[in-house]
């Protein structure tokens, strides 16, 4: 049987493959980082979308939150480029946040690396006992 997903699920699928197009060949601002957009929240009722980003090679908190203000800057013409491309009677407006579950996810597995390794270093060396 198939899945069923709402509109809003729909929409927010669009709006993310459309704004991974257009964010790196529209916005022309120097500030801007290379942006990998990683998921779109739409609200039931069309009205606003959260929009969740993270940045590649460079993370800091200033990085980001500059990022983020270019972004904010430039939302409503990302939101006329969206209602151009996408055939909706209006175009939710855009909420831009940084995902952080990829470098919560990176961290967690540096941590299990390093505890398998301790636990390697602390096997006996002789083996089956």
């Amino acid at each position: 049987m198939a899945k069923q997903y709402s509109r809003a699920q729909r929409v927010g699928d669009q709006i993310q493959r459309e704004l991974a197009m257009l964010i790196p060949r529209e916005v022309k601002d120097p500030r801007l980082g290379f942006i990998t957009v990683t998921g779109v929240d739409v609200s039931r009722d069309m009205g606003h979308a959260k929009v969740f980003i993270t940045l590649m090679n460079n993370d800091s908190a200033e990085d980001i939150e500059q990022n983020l203000e270019v972004l904010s800057e430039v939302a409503g013409y990302l939101r006329m480029l969206l209602g151009k491309s996408m055939k909706l009677r209006s175009v939710p407006q855009l909420h831009f946040r940084y995902d952080e579950s990829i470098s919560r996810g990176a961290y967690m597995s540096a941590l299990i690396e390093k505890a398998v390794a301790s636990d390697r270093s602390d096997e006996p060396a002789g083996g089956d006992e």
